[in-house]
C-alpha cells in the first residue's frame, strides 16, 4: 500500500510543477496520469460536455506533435481543466505561454499506436467508397518522388504507377496518402496528371488519412498492364522526419525519392524497413544526400509486405 501511495504524491508533485511551469503538454500529461484516466475515458468525459475529440488528437496533444488552436478544441482545453480537477484556467494559460514563446516542434516518427489507428481508419473508408480489399490489380513498378518544403513540411508527393490486373473490369485505383501528425486532410488535394481523372475523396481529421479514388478510362483484362500518374498537395503539417510507406502484398519495383527544398537541408538521412508496424525497425543504412539535386532515394527491386521508409535528422 505504501508504494502506491508513494507512487501517487510522486504524480501530483509531477503535476504541480508542470502546472506551474510547464510546457502544456507535458501538463496535460501529468494531468491525464495523476487522474489514472485512459485517453478513452478521457475522450468519453469530455463527450458528456459536448465536445468531440478524437482519442488520437489527445495522444498528439500530449505528445507535444500537436497543440490544440481551434474554437473547438480550446472548449476541449477548458472541459479538460474541469475533467481532470484542475485550477480553472491553468491548461489555458500555459496555451497562451506557448503562443507567447513558441518552442520549434520536435519531428515525430509514427508510432506503432498511429498506423494502428490509420489502417483501422482506412478499412472504413474503403469501406464508404466499397472497394474490395483485393483491388483486382498487382503493382508492378511504382515510383514515389516526396517533396519536403522551406519550413521543413510534406509539401506532398508525385506517384508513377504500373499495374497488372488479374481480375475482370478492374477500372479504378485506391490512392492513399497518410499526412505527418497535425496536418489538415480537409486541406489536401489530389491531382490526376495521366490516364486517370479523380472521382470520390475521403478523409479522416484525427489521423490524417487521405482517400482518393483515380478512375481509367477503359476496363481491364485479365492480364492487361496501365500506366498512370498522381499526386497529393499537402503542406498542412509541421516539421516533417520521415516517408514511410506500408505494403500488404508482395509486389514490384518500388522507388523513393526524397527531394528538400534549397533552403533547408537535413543534416543525415536513412534508409528502414519494419516487418510490420508492431516488430522493431531494421535494416538502417545510411543514404547520401545528393548537394546539387538535394534528394535521397531507395530502391527496392521486389517488395515485400512491411514497411519500407526514409528518415532524416535535421540537426
Amino acid at each position: 500500500m505504501r508504494h502506491g501511495t508513494q507512487h501517487a504524491d510522486l504524480a501530483t508533485a509531477e503535476l504541480e510543477t508542470a502546472l506551474r511551469g510547464g510546457p502544456f503538454h507535458i501538463a496535460l500529461r501529468a494531468a491525464i496520469a495523476a487522474r489514472g484516466l485512459p485517453l478513452q475515458r478521457v475522450q468519453h468525459h469530455l463527450s458528456r460536455y459536448g465536445v468531440k475529440v478524437g482519442v488520437t488528437s489527445l495522444s498528439y496533444w500530449q505528445q507535444g506533435a500537436r497543440r490544440p488552436q481551434r474554437p473547438e478544441s480550446l472548449r476541449a482545453v477548458r472541459a479538460l481543466e474541469e475533467i481532470l480537477q484542475l485550477p480553472d484556467e491553468s491548461l489555458i494559460r500555459l496555451l497562451a505561454k506557448a503562443d507567447e514563446h513558441p518552442v520549434p516542434e520536435r519531428p515525430a516518427g509514427r508510432s506503432y499506436r498511429a498506423l494502428v489507428e490509420a489502417s483501422g481508419v482506412l478499412e472504413q473508408l474503403l469501406a464508404e467508397l466499397e472497394s474490395p480489399l483485393d483491388s483486382g490489380l498487382h503493382t508492378l513498378g511504382h515510383h514515389e518522388c516526396v517533396r519536403i518544403g522551406a519550413h521543413r513540411e510534406l509539401m506532398g508527393r508525385e506517384s508513377h504507377h504500373i499495374v497488372r490486373a488479374h481480375k475482370e473490369g478492374v477500372d479504378r485505383y485506391m490512392a492513399i496518402h497518410h499526412g505527418d501528425p497535425g496536418c489538415a486532410p480537409e486541406r489536401m488535394a489530389v491531382r490526376a496528371l495521366e490516364n486517370c481523372r479523380t472521382g470520390r475523396v475521403r478523409w479522416h481529421r484525427d489521423t490524417g488519412v487521405f482517400v482518393a479514388e483515380l478512375l481509367f478510362d477503359t476496363r481491364l483484362r485479365p492480364g492487361d498492364t496501365y500506366l498512370f500518374r498522381y499526386g497529393f498537395d499537402d503542406g498542412t503539417a509541421g516539421v516533417s522526419s520521415e516517408y514511410v510507406r506500408g505494403f500488404s502484398f508482395a509486389g514490384g519495383q518500388y522507388a523513393l525519392q526524397v527531394r528538400f527544398a534549397e533552403e533547408t537541408l537535413p543534416v543525415r538521412c536513412h534508409r528502414f524497413t519494419q516487418h510490420s508496424a508492431a516488430a522493431p525497425r531494421s535494416g538502417r543504412q545510411e543514404l547520401a544526400l545528393s548537394g546539387h539535386h538535394r534528394s535521397v532515394h531507395l530502391v527496392e527491386p521486389r517488395v515485400r509486405s512491411g514497411i519500407v521508409g526514409i528518415g532524416w535528422d535535421w540537426e
